[in-house]
């Protein structure tokens, strides 16, 4: 089952930043797909991964922008420390209640990111992007 698609416009033409957005869509939607089937144990480590993984990346990212002198580079920081907790507190929550943290996650995993493609990383795209 796949929650979220890789489209076009989550590419930045960085490809570095590229390749991990890939990854984690792939990351997210493995999690997504075991949802129901999988022990809360896997789920946990599943979304430590995830957590690990957009830490990474989003440092990644947050470079690119200061090489680049990049201007809304403290509002799109912002957003991914934002992520990052909304992340962590979800993983607070399944870790309390697992089942009442599968509903919820099923409901907000695309949204965490999906927002994010669509808002800040298509304006970083239109600025730093590849424009071929």
């Amino acid at each position: 089952m796949t929650l979220i698609k890789w489209k076009p416009s989550f590419s930045l033409g960085i490809p570095s930043v590229d390749y991990e957005h890939r990854e984690l869509i792939g990351m997210i939607n493995a999690v997504y797909a075991s949802m129901t089937s999988a022990s809360p144990e896997v789920i946990e480590a599943c979304l430590e991964d995830i957590y690990a993984g957009i830490s990474s990346h989003f440092a990644l990212e947050e470079r690119h922008m200061c090489d680049a002198g990049y201007e809304e580079y403290e509002a799109h920081k912002e957003d991914h420390e934002e992520l990052l907790d909304q992340i962590r507190g979800m993983m607070d929550l399944f870790e309390e209640n697992s089942e009442t943290g599968r509903v919820i996650l099923q409901q907000e995993l695309s949204d965490w990111f999906s927002v994010h493609f669509n808002t800040f990383d298509a304006r970083l795209h239109h600025k730093l992007g590849d424009h071929h």
